[in-house]
């Protein structure tokens, strides 16, 4: 089974290849929304320091944190960032976009798809938030080129909306639509073995997970004022976000223990 992990820095992306990763979501500030467009120097050095390791690496494409709906302006920093990362040896991207009404918008998420060709995409969760999954789903398998929808059910976490899952993997049955269904969010030691049981009998080939916890900044405690008013929480301004070895190696058991077929990069979708 396949093991997707975000991560926001080198040091959560060498934790979480050494945990035993296949595929890497870089992303920005995992800390504010479920992150943002990351700079092309932190992927081109995520990428030099698990050069030992065959791993995907794919690149979040989200200008702003807020909603997922974006005027032309915004539309052309996703397409100027997509060029900019094409040429730095990632495996593809993960962006998408909705409409007013919170449906997703085949319209300008094929642009972003179509400029990056050939490389693979997934379309985010920005998916949980239209109200009717299941013909999202059929949106969705509309854009060629998408691989595959990261999606937690449309609940906060993936083990609390089962069968809203299971509903998304009947109809991806019965439309034969090739996209890959990775469930994310809420995945970790606990709930991945309960969550692929409950899932039976369709089969989950890739999961996602962050692995990730705050830890305390490096600047002395005794040193630190009360920070520049940009969280509402004041103890988060002083910490940063780390995705744990451990974390991800349990998970990665889990994963070993599902014989599950592991599929390779799909690129005629």
């Amino acid at each position: 089974m396949l093991l997707e992990v975000c991560v926001d820095s080198v040091e959560s992306s060498k934790n979480a290849v050494a945990a035993g990763a296949n595929r890497l979501e870089i992303c920005g500030a995992l800390g504010i929304g479920g992150g943002l467009t990351p700079s092309l120097g932190l992927v081109q050095c995520i990428k030099a320091s698990i050069s030992d390791y065959d791993v995907d690496c794919m690149v979040m494409i989200r200008p702003r944190a807020g909603d997922f709906c974006y005027t032309e302006d915004e539309m052309q920093v996703m397409l100027q960032d997509i060029q900019n990362f094409k040429t730095s040896g990632i495996t593809g991207f993960v962006f998408g976009v909705l409409t007013l009404e919170s449906e997703i918008d085949v319209e300008h998420t094929t642009r972003l798809v179509q400029a990056a060709s050939p490389l693979n995409v997934t379309f985010h969760r920005a998916f949980d938030l239209v109200p009717d999954l299941v013909r999202a789903l059929n949106d969705v398998s509309k854009i060629r080129g998408v691989q595959r929808i990261l999606t937690s059910g449309g609940g906060p976490k993936a083990p609390s909306s089962v069968d809203t899952l299971r509903a998304l993997y009947a109809e991806k049955e019965r439309i034969k639509s090739p996209i890959i269904i990775m469930p994310g969010s809420g995945i970790n030691a606990l709930t991945l073995q309960p969550l692929l049981d409950s899932l039976a009998p369709y089969e989950v080939n890739e999961v996602h997970l962050s692995g990730g916890t705050w830890h305390e900044g490096r600047i002395k405690p005794e040193t630190r004022k009360k920070g520049m008013g940009m969280s509402s929480d004041i103890t988060t301004e002083w910490q940063i976000w780390q995705t744990s070895f451990e974390a991800v190696s349990k998970v990665r058991d889990i994963c070993n223990n599902n014989k599950r077929s592991t599929p390779g990069r799909v690129d005629d979708i």
